[in-house]
């Protein structure tokens, strides 16, 4: 199945651009926090020199004297916040995720989890979402990394309504906690809502049968798109849920749900390796359920690119999903699990970019 899209602008300020740069939301989850900090005197807040990009910029203004500036000190950042949680502040710091995560690992570890200290960290623009900044700004491990650590709770939310109903949750939350936050500010919506996402359970964002697809973060609207898709093109009804809680892992939940279908696909902006698939193979193993699983996301470091471009190359937008989906509805119990976006897609996507920016690039005057 081949879906209409008309390709990326370059110049689209949301993807070649810092979420906050190109205009700051009304919402963001400083406001969120600045709000649960008015009638909690223990909520504080940090940044990593990202005030801005991290949108923790309204939290600042409204709680100066609640709010501490780390510099770009990221491991200092989080433990500056361990010291504050033994001291019984509720401290909410954030940076991008490759940083808050893989370059802060021991930190959370012996800081954070081992001590079992309520630090609350938030970080953004997850996956390949930070685009041309390359390998050293994209975070495609964090989970595989991170879902290791005992006291540790790791979430992902779809959407704003989810953010605020998981920030929200996590304020009487024992232990420190992990937010994985797309590109910071709030993707398209998903969820009406905060009654819809219930802290450790998966959410059902479309009903349908025979394939079930577990998405998660900012893949979850892009995997409810191409169902809504498929199923207007009556090629197939899948079923999306989404895990916003990944640890603790509602196992026992999508154990059931992939049971009562014939095939599961995994769509993640992370490595398949260690992520969110890996966790979905071990519930259903240990449950006994022998379902055939896909896992549809990273195998390597990506390539350099704005995101949206990335999105397209990777098969992690609408129509890419709604490949893969069509792919694994066609042949559920195929042989081994061979990857359902090949190498020969991603050329095709990257040929079809390249034509249509060679066909848009501006003549330049001069005068």
């Amino acid at each position: 199945m081949t879906l209409l899209r008309q390709p990326t602008i370059l110049q689209d300020p949301v993807s070649f651009d810092h979420e906050g740069k190109a205009g700051y939301p009304s919402r963001s989850i400083g406001t969120i926090l600045a709000d649960l900090a008015d009638d909690d005197p223990r909520i504080m807040a940090g940044s990593a020199d990202l005030t801005w990009s991290t949108f923790l910029a309204d939290f600042a203004e409204r709680h100066p004297d609640r709010f501490v500036q780390a510099g770009i000190a990221e491991r200092n950042m989080l433990g500056i916040a361990a010291g504050l949680a033994s001291c019984g502040a509720l401290p909410y710091v954030s940076t991008f995720s490759a940083f808050a995560s893989l370059q802060s690992l021991d930190v959370i570890r012996n800081d954070a989890a081992y001590t079992n200290l309520p630090v609350r960290i938030i970080g953004t623009h997850t996956g390949v979402s930070m685009g041309y900044f390359g390998s050293s700004h994209h975070a495609i491990e964090d989970i595989g990394a991170l879902r290791s650590i005992p006291n540790l709770t790791v979430l992902s939310p779809a959407d704003h309504t989810a953010t605020e109903a998981l920030v929200r949750a996590t304020v009487d939350a024992s232990g420190p906690v992990y937010l994985r936050l797309g590109r910071g500010a709030s993707g398209p919506d998903v969820y009406e809502s905060q009654g819809e996402v219930v802290f450790g359970e998966a959410a059902t964002v479309r009903r349908g049968s025979g394939v079930l697809v577990v998405a998660t973060g900012i893949t979850v609207h892009a995997a409810r798109d191409a169902a809504d898709a498929l199923r207007a093109a009556h090629i197939a009804e899948p079923t999306v849920v989404d895990v916003h809680t990944i640890r603790p892992f509602p196992a026992e939940q999508i154990a059931a749900l992939a049971a009562a279908h014939e095939v599961v696909v995994v769509v993640e902006d992370h490595m398949v390796d260690g992520g969110l698939g890996t966790s979905v193979i071990t519930a259903l193993s240990e449950h006994g359920v022998a379902v055939p699983v896909h896992r549809h996301g990273l195998r390597d470091f990506a390539i350099f690119g704005p995101p949206t471009h990335l999105y397209r190359y990777y098969g992690l937008d609408a129509a890419g999903i709604a490949v893969v989906v069509e792919r694994a509805a066609q042949h559920p119990s195929a042989g081994p699990r061979v990857p359902l976006w090949g190498e020969a897609d991603m050329r095709r996507e990257l040929e079809a970019q390249q034509e249509a920016d060679r066909v848009r690039k501006p003549e330049v005057v001069f005068e």
